[in-house]
């Protein structure tokens, strides 16, 4: 057996050598966000288009189109959607800053180095909440900060991938989470 040194533990499902390492995208934020939505990594459409939620069926600017009253958010310019998060004092981060991954799925997500989620909290002084999008979002969250002092949500996941909730479905569960952080 052929044996390598490494400051990582031997896990069960090695990494997969011939996939490249990607790098996530850097935060959205200002100093005067209220909710940080951490996602776990982002897709491949949205590593290609260097853009969050990139993804034709991916909800989530849908979900922050009805949580921050401005309809037609997802058909604006990416600039204009990432402007409107922070009049809505959301900040937009992922929880893994780096992986290997074959296509996009959570799933397939090997060699993760997690973001410094900490720090960005750090330069949040008016955070209400952490919004996880998803369960690798929320494990990743929890590990980076021990006990916050304040809430990490779970929420429904906006991939297309998590098919088994409606859209309405989502924004209800997003909407009763987040609106007392936003208000």
């Amino acid at each position: 057996m052929k044996t390598t040194a490494s400051s990582q533990p031997p896990t069960a499902n090695p990494p997969n050598p011939e996939s490249a390492r990607l790098v996530g995208l850097a935060p959205v934020f200002d100093a005067r966000a209220r909710v940080l939505v951490l996602g776990s990594f982002p897709g491949a459409a949205s590593l290609k288009a260097a853009q969050y939620y990139a993804h034709p069926r991916n909800a989530f600017w849908p979900v922050m189109a009805a949580l921050l009253g401005e309809a037609a958010l997802p058909q604006q310019p990416y600039e204009q959607r990432l402007q409107a998060l922070r009049r809505g004092r959301v900040a937009l981060w992922d929880a893994v800053a780096a992986c290997r991954r074959e296509g996009s799925l959570d799933t397939a997500i090997e060699d993760a180095e997690p973001s410094d989620v900490a720090e960005l909290v750090a330069r949040l002084p008016q955070l209400r909440a952490i919004a996880c999008n998803g369960g690798l979002a929320h494990g990743q969250a929890l590990r980076a900060l021990g006990a916050p002092g304040l809430p990490v949500l779970r929420l429904p996941s906006t991939s297309p991938a998590h098919a088994g909730l409606s859209l309405a479905a989502k924004i209800a569960a997003w909407r009763e989470a987040l609106a007392p952080c936003l208000g």
